[in-house]
């Protein structure tokens, strides 16, 4: 059986922007993914020839994997919590120093239905953003919706962060 996976039209615009940048600047990208679980890693490989620009992607799912794979201090996790601004900056960071990658964007959320706390509600997600030789940046989202509308949201604010860093640089 065969299972194909499908981007939107508006997600997959997002992309082609994101591989002519990326193409333009001779550039790989990695992604660090918690709630959406390689969502973003999907779309952009998606996308015939992404070999020329996408580097790597991490799930991380788990603070183990997290501290393990990207390097983030159970210190930071232990003080911020996983899904803070600090882990996001942290993740996409760690994306560049264990990748070949020159751009990185990280995602960590509480995608629902449960999980969700009075200071970070279902819906709060940090995406962070780094480019080599510059420090990492983070953007809150507060998504509505059930679990698939969080992470679809949480999926085209990456990669539009991306693709702003990209073509900025």
């Amino acid at each position: 059986m065969a299972v194909h996976l499908t981007a939107d039209a508006a997600t997959r615009r997002l992309v082609e922007r994101l591989a002519d940048a990326l193409r333009a600047r001779g550039a790989f990208m990695a992604t660090a993914e918690s709630c959406t679980g390689g969502l973003i890693a999907a779309a952009c490989t998606s996308l015939a020839g992404s070999s020329d620009w996408f580097e790597r992607g991490f799930v991380t799912y788990s603070n183990e994997a997290k501290a393990e794979m990207l390097g983030l201090q159970s210190a930071l996790i232990a003080a911020h919590g996983a899904v803070s601004e600090e882990a996001a900056c942290a993740m996409a960071e760690g994306a560049l120093t264990h990748s070949r990658a020159r751009f990185a964007v990280s995602v960590t959320g509480i995608a629902g239905p449960s999980g969700g706390s009075v200071g970070k509600p279902v819906g709060t997600v940090w995406i962070g953003v780094a480019k080599t030789g510059q420090p990492a940046t983070a953007t809150l989202l507060q998504a509505s919706g059930d679990r698939a509308a969080i992470r679809a949201a949480s999926v085209v604010c990456a990669l539009e962060l991306l693709v702003a860093l990209c073509e900025a640089s």
